[in-house]
């Protein structure tokens, strides 16, 4: 290994500023990658919740529907059954 040479105090000063505005940086773009994380999640969760009400919705009107056709059925039933009689 190489030995290390003494380093002078304006040098490792220099050295010093470097590497605490490096971190600055390294932190505001990490709070600004979570804050578009979070953004995102948000996002994502009013999505999920939208998709959720309108599968309620679409359920509900299926249902509604189907209870219509049943009862559709049963009155034409009940006309062909008096045609019937005719």
């Amino acid at each position: 290994m190489a030995a290390h040479a003494p380093v002078p105090d304006d040098d490792a000063l220099a050295i010093l500023e470097d590497r605490i505005r490096r971190t600055v940086e390294l932190v505001a773009t990490l709070r600004a990658e979570r804050d578009a994380a979070v953004a995102e999640m948000e996002a994502a969760r009013n999505a999920a919740g939208s998709a959720l009400t309108d599968s309620q919705k679409i359920r509900q009107e299926l249902e509604s529907l189907r209870n219509e056709r049943k009862h559709v059925r049963t009155r034409i039933e009940k006309l062909l059954g008096q045609m019937d009689l005719l």
